[in-house]
């Protein structure tokens, strides 16, 4: 049975600060956050969205919630301030210690994103190499809006499977 719009506004309500801190880890803004939660709870409210279950408007508010956070940080980029010269010298000794770590999951990153088939791997260099929206790459390559954000969420996750994997095996080596 299909959810009604006062049962989503509800269970939105009930898991606000949920989704407000999903949105908070990638914009790491008070404010932005809430805001990106109003985005979400109108878009719910007036998409033509439908859901069956509390599971299905949570499991999609916190997708949206993040695609939102990440459009937000798009359009706000040139507004963060630069860190004071204490944070700045406090990170350094940390980016040190795991530059090496770092280093090893960029290059397992690379080796990953070399084995993927030519689609995949251009779907993700246009989103994210030529910076287009998820809008902008759909419409290039003929495909729905859904279906692009689908592919990207199962790139993500066998990119994030396949580094992984070979940090793993790195390690096991090393040992």
């Amino acid at each position: 049975m299909e959810l009604s719009e006062q049962d989503i506004l509800r269970v939105l309500m009930r898991s606000r600060d949920r989704v407000a801190a999903a949105a908070w880890l990638v914009v790491r803004d008070t404010q932005a956050a809430e805001d990106v939660f109003q985005n979400v709870a109108v878009k719910a409210m007036t998409k033509e969205v439908r859901f069956e279950s509390d599971g299905a408007v949570l499991s999609w508010a916190f997708i949206t919630a993040r695609r939102e956070a990440v459009d937000w940080l798009r359009r706000h980029r040139r507004e963060s301030v630069a860190p004071r010269a204490q944070i700045l010298d406090l990170l350094e000794g940390e980016w040190i210690a795991v530059g090496s770590q770092e280093d090893h999951r960029a290059a397992a990153l690379r080796e990953c994103f070399d084995e993927l088939p030519g689609k995949s791997r251009e779907l993700l260099r246009q989103r994210y190499f030529n910076g287009l929206s998820c809008a902008d790459v759909a419409e290039r390559v003929g495909a729905k809006l859904d279906a692009v954000y689908k592919r990207l969420s199962r790139l993500h996750q066998m990119l994030k499977d396949c580094v992984e994997n070979r940090l793993d095996e790195t390690e096991a080596a090393e040992a």
